[in-house]
């Protein structure tokens, strides 16, 4: 029996927080006071698609973005058997 399950895509979520950063008109400093963090390295880590943020974090971003995280994060199908 194969099945398809939702995996996300690190660099589309990426490039993803990125444009809507930039649609909101928020800097990566911006984003950095408001996460509270003492330098930008995990947003741009976030950006280029090696990791994605924390549940915590996305809550916040939504907030910030004003989306709701499912527009945040993108999915792909992915088949197994």
């Amino acid at each position: 029996m194969c099945h398809e399950i939702p995996v996300v895509d690190l660099k589309a979520t990426g490039k993803n927080i990125q444009e809507l950063r930039r649609e909101a008109g928020l800097t990566v400093k911006d984003l950095q006071k408001v996460l509270g963090f003492a330098n930008p390295q995990a947003i741009y880590k976030w950006q280029a698609g090696y990791c994605l943020p924390t549940l915590d974090n996305l809550l916040i971003l939504s907030e910030i973005l004003g989306v709701p995280i499912e527009e945040i994060i993108v999915c792909q199908k992915c088949k197994i058997s």
